[in-house]
Formats: structure tokens, sequence, C-alpha cells
């Protein structure tokens, strides 16, 4: 059965309770995206918590609402504890399971709540509809942050051959049962391109999918504040997402026929005029330049720059180019920091 709060244990049973929440399973480290011919029996050992007790929950789901709003996703929250072997074993069937993950990644922004004894980020389930008396606990929002669902995880509970753990199949219905419709992504286009045409901007198009990890590097890179600030200066950021809008690979091919371009991965993207006349594409003298990394890919990002800035000095140009070295010598410099980390640990336990 899910946990419930230890103020409506009876005094009896209390000892009996503590002693069995302290030998409770610990999540295993993330399988590889196989589903799980049965339920999940976490085991005990593994080191990093699935529950952050020293995050601010308000700060993060906010966070999460945001994202999910650019991406057309949901946001779920798993209100919980490090404590509470159900909500570990609900974790790992959700990480475990191929399509469960596959499902998450796609469609919704995860976040896990601790919740502590009950003691903590209540006043925030409570502004959110989230009443409970057991854990774990889910909350699924949309983009505006509003509550759409709550839903306790008993329905989904299953016992198999002894071994207690989540139905995938009844948690991958759950969750497409609310995940967000899809976009269309010409009409993507067309309202950015009317955005533009209203603002006097360009269009900064880029093409991506949930399973791309440098098409998030680059949204990520363009999302920060003070980087956002210098690209509003000339373009309406619109994004297409290759694997989840609806007619995306039709907008993807006619972009690239019109750069007389082969499909070359992505992060793709373009600059257009409001006419959706195409000022510069990342293919660059070495192929797709994707999130700028290397130098010579900045200074392709920097030439686009150039041939399609309307408002951005060359001094915000620079800056932008240099935030980009400045990343990249930063993930070295840490690189080389762990490279350093790990030869003293070898190094230790050699002379041991």
């Amino acid at each position: 059965m899910r946990h419930i709060p230890l103020a409506v244990v009876p005094w009896f049973c209390l000892s009996l309770c503590l002693s069995a929440l302290a030998q409770e399973p610990q999540r295993p480290a993330p399988a590889a995206p196989i589903a799980p011919a049965a339920p999940v029996r976490l085991k005990q050992g593994f080191e990093k918590p699935v529950y952050d007790e020293a995050a601010d929950a308000r700060v993060v789901v906010a966070a999460a609402v945001k994202k999910a709003k650019q991406e057309n996703q949901r946001v779920l929250i798993q209100w919980g504890a490090n404590w509470c072997g159900w909500c570990k074993w609900l974790a790992g069937t959700m990480q475990s399971d191929g399509k469960v993950a596959r499902e998450l990644l796609y469609e919704y922004q995860v976040v896990h709540v601790d919740v502590g004894r009950f003691d903590k980020h209540m006043d925030l389930a409570k502004e959110l509809g989230a009443e409970f008396r057991a854990i774990p606990f889910l909350t699924v929002l949309d983009g505006d942050g509003k509550a759409l669902v709550q839903q306790n995880t008993e329905p989904f509970e299953v016992e198999n051959g002894g071994k207690q753990g989540h139905d995938p199949a009844k948690l991958l219905a759950f969750l497409k049962q609310h995940e967000a419709a899809p976009q269309v992504a010409a009409d993507v286009l067309a309202a950015a391109m009317a955005s533009a045409k209203q603002q006097q901007k360009r269009v900064f198009l880029h093409f991506g999918a949930p399973w791309c990890g440098w098409c998030h590097r680059l949204e990520d890179w363009m999302a920060k504040p003070e980087i956002a600030a210098l690209l509003a200066k000339d373009f309406v950021d619109v994004k297409i997402d290759n694997d989840r809008m609806t007619g995306a690979q039709a907008v993807y091919a006619a972009q690239l026929a019109a750069a007389g371009q082969q499909a070359l991965g992505i992060p793709w993207f373009v600059f257009l005029d409001q006419d959706q006349k195409q000022l510069a594409h990342s293919t660059g003298p070495k192929g797709n330049t994707g999130f700028p990394y290397q130098p010579e890919e900045v200074q392709h990002f920097v030439t686009m720059l150039q041939a399609a800035k309307v408002n951005l000095s060359d001094a915000d140009i620079q800056t932008l180019a240099k935030s980009l070295d400045d990343n990249r010598e930063r993930e070295k410099a840490e690189a080389e920091r762990k490279k350093a980390a790990r030869e003293a640990a070898k190094g230790g336990d050699t002379q041991r």
C-alpha cells in the first residue's frame, strides 16, 4: 500500500512502521529504455535519491510550467519523498519502461516534489489543488500552470510473483490520456511569420526533437534571459518539433530544399525575412553547425547574424559569440577537472 502520514498511524504500530520504513529499498540506476515483462522491483543501494530535498519546489515547478508552455507539453508533478518505497518504485518504473519513459520525454516536464514527512511544500500542493494523505501522488498541469488532473497512484499498483510495483501499461494509458494535443507545424510557422511582420522582425526558425541533446542545448542557450533579450531585437523565435508536430517533416523538407541542402541532422536552423525568404542557414563550410560550439561553428553563426541583422549591433553579436565561446571553455575546464579527479582517485587506489 502507499505511504500515509505518521500522524495517522496508531501508536501501537509506530515502532513497527518506522522499522519498515528504514528497510525500504532504494531506486536503481536508470536502465536502458527497454520495457520489462513485469513491474519493476527496485533494488537497494541506488546512490542518487529521487527527490531533491533542498530544492525550492515552487521555483522548479514554475520553470517546468514555462518550459511546458514553450514545448506544448504538460507538467507531471510527482509528490513524494526519499523515505517512501512506493515513490521510488514509481520513479523507477517510469525510467526503466521504454514506452513510459518515451512518453514522459516527449510529452511531459517531470518534477519530483519532496513533501518530507508531509511537512514540506504542502502549501504549494494546496494551491494546486493536490489534496493527499498518501504518496506517491500525481498532479498534471497545463502550460499555464492550471491543474488538470489529481491522481492517487494506488490504481497503478500491482503485485507479480510477490513483487510489488506499478503497471507500466496503466501508467502509459494515464499519461497518454492527459497529454497535450499536437500542434500543426505549418500553423506554428504561419503564426511566427505573422508576428514577425507585425513587429518588423526576422524569424529564427529551428528544427529539433525531444531526443536531441544538441537541440536542447541550443534552446536552453537561446532561453537565457540575456541571450533572449539580444536575439529578440531582430528575431521571433520559433521551433518546429520534427517528431511531435503534425506535418513537421514537410516543413523541414521545404526549408532544406529552399536552402539547396540535404537532411544534415538537427538542430538545423534558418533565418527568414517577413516574406519567408531565407537570409542565412546553419549549414556551414564543414556541414551543419547545429548548436554553435566549436570556434568555426561560432564564427559561422556570427556570419549568419551579420547577414540577417537589422537592430543588432556589432557589439551585440560579439556578446552572443562570447557567450558561446565562454560556454565551451567552461565545459572544457570542467572536463579537465573531472579527468584530474578520476586520475587522482586511481592513484589513491593504487597506493592502497
